[in-house]
């Protein structure tokens, strides 16, 4: 299983979106129901692409992320590739196009190499 790297700044954020080819960011909030339940379902998916590398950042440890990206509720997720946001989701998020977008973004990442 794909381990995602704990970020606990937003120095720590910007270094990780800006220093990899592709990045995926899982931003959650404490006591958030949708964010525990969603994240098992998450992780296999992203765990299937390793061109991804994925992050975690909880909003009560870096709140400064609301404001950097625009992040309103939790949880949102975040595709970068080459330092840009090419996707986001948030809240509720469908498990079956979450995965097409997935492929997609993937394809993309591949198509660049």
């Amino acid at each position: 299983m794909t381990t995602f790297q704990e970020l606990t700044s937003i120095e720590d954020v910007r270094d990780f979106y800006l220093q990899q080819s592709a990045s995926f960011i899982y931003i959650s909030s404490p006591g958030c129901g949708v964010c525990a339940s969603l994240f098992p379902q998450i992780e296999p998916i992203i765990a299937n692409h390793p061109e991804f590398r994925s992050g975690h950042v909880d909003l009560s440890t870096v709140p400064e992320i609301v404001g950097e990206f625009s992040v309103f509720t939790a949880p949102s997720l975040l595709f970068f590739v080459q330092g840009k946001e090419l996707h986001r989701e948030s809240r509720i998020v469908p498990i079956e196009p979450f995965t097409r977008k997935v492929e997609q973004l993937s394809r993309l990442v591949a198509s660049m190499n």
